[in-house]
C-alpha cells in the first residue's frame, strides 16, 4: 500500500528534522572538542618544545631540553614517588572498594539506590573542600587524636598530618568512589547461575572467587584502578594541604613550573609526559578488555 503525498511529505519533514538536530549536535560536539580539548593540548604540546624566556615566557625557539631534563635525579625522583604513592592509593581503594562493591550488589533491589546514592553524595562537595576537613580530623589536635586521648588508646597525639601517610589518606579518601562505582557495576551483572554450578559442582567459596567472580569483574576492576590511578598523580592541593614540602606528586611540579617559576616549557612538557603515562595505561586497559572478551568468546 502506497503512502499518501502528505504523509510522505511529513516523513520526509520529520527525517530532514531529525538529521538537521543530529548534525547540529555532532557540530557542537565537535567544536567544543575542537576549542576547548585539541587546541590546549596543541598549545601545551608546542609550549614543551619551545624555550622559556624570562621576559615574555616562551620564546619561538625549538628546543628539547625540557624533555631532557626529565630525567634529572630530582625529577625522577619526584615522578617514582607519585607513581608510589598512586599505586598505594589505588591498592587501598581496591581492597576497601571490592568488598564494599560487592556488598551492595548483593543487596535486596530496594536497598541499592540508597547505597548507591550515599556513595555518590560526596560528589556534591568540592574535593578541595573535603581536604580542608580532612585536616581538621587528622591534625594533632583534630578529632582523630581527640577521640583517642579520651578513649585512653594513645598517650601522645599521633602526628599524622604532613607525612606520606597523610597524603594516602586523602588521595583514598577523595578517589574511593571512582573505585567502588565501576566495581559494583561489574559485579552487579555477574551471572549467579555460574556460581550456582560451581557450587554444585563442588567448588569452594575461594574457588569460585578467583576462577569465576575475579576474571568476570577484571574489567570493573582496571577501570576502577584506572579512575583513581590517573588523578592520584596530579592531585596537587592534597599534596600541599596533607604532605607538606616533602611529599610531593607530578602534579606539584607542573603547578610550580607555571605558576611560580614560570618555566612554561618544562611544565607543558611534564604535563605532556604525564598525558603519555595516562594513554599508555588506557591502552593496557583497552587490552585488557579485548583478551578477556576474547578469552570469554572461546570459552563459550
Amino acid at each position: 500500500m502506497s503512502k499518501s503525498p502528505v504523509t510522505h511529505r511529513y516523513s520526509a519533514l520529520a527525517r530532514f528534522k531529525a538529521n538537521g538536530f543530529r548534525n547540529m549536535a555532532v557540530t557542537v560536539i565537535v567544536g567544543w572538542l575542537l576549542v576547548f580539548v585539541f587546541l590546549p593540548n596543541l598549545m601545551i604540546i608546542a609550549t614543551s618544545f619551545m624555550t622559556r624566556d624570562h621576559a615574555s615566557l616562551v620564546s619561538l625557539v625549538f628546543s628539547t631540553d625540557s624533555y631532557r631534563r626529565l630525567f634529572d635525579p630530582l625529577y625522577a625522583q619526584v615522578l617514582g614517588h607519585s607513581l608510589l604513592m598512586a599505586g598505594i592509593a589505588t591498592c587501598l581503594c581496591l581492597a576497601i572498594g571490592y568488598p564494599f562493591a560487592f556488598i551492595i550488589a548483593k543487596l535486596p533491589a530496594r536497598w541499592r539506590p540508597i547505597m548507591l546514592f550515599l556513595v555518590i553524595v560526596p560528589f556534591w562537595t568540592n574535593s578541595l573542600i573535603r581536604t580542608y576537613a580532612l585536616k581538621i580530623v587528622l591534625g594533632t589536635k583534630g578529632l582523630l587524636n581527640t577521640a583517642l586521648l579520651s578513649m585512653g588508646l594513645i598517650e601522645q597525639p599521633l602526628r599524622i598530618m604532613f607525612t606520606e601517610i597523610a597524603v594516602i589518606i586523602g588521595l583514598v579518601y577523595i578517589l574511593l568512589p571512582f573505585m567502588v562505582l565501576p566495581l559494583y557495576s561489574a559485579i552487579e551483572k555477574l551471572d549467579g547461575r555460574l556460581l550456582e554450578a560451581a557450587r554444585d559442582l563442588g567448588a569452594g567459596a575461594m574457588a569460585r572467587f578467583f576462577r569465576i567472580i575475579l576474571p568476570l569483574t577484571l574489567p570493573g576492576i582496571v577501570a576502577g584502578c584506572l579512575l583513581v590511578f590517573l588523578p592520584a598523580l596530579g592531585m596537587f592541593y592534597i599534596s600541599d594541604l596533607l604532605g607538606g614540602a616533602k611529599n610531593l606528586l607530578i602534579g606539584n611540579i607542573i603547578k610550580t613550573q607555571f605558576l611560580n617559576i614560570r618555566d612554561w616549557p618544562f611544565g607543558a612538557a611534564t604535563s605532556v609526559t604525564l598525558t603519555l603515562l595516562m594513554a599508555g595505561l588506557m591502552y593496557l586497559y583497552y587490552r585488557a578488555t579485548k583478551l578477556l572478551h576474547k578469552k570469554v568468546t572461546l570459552d563459550d
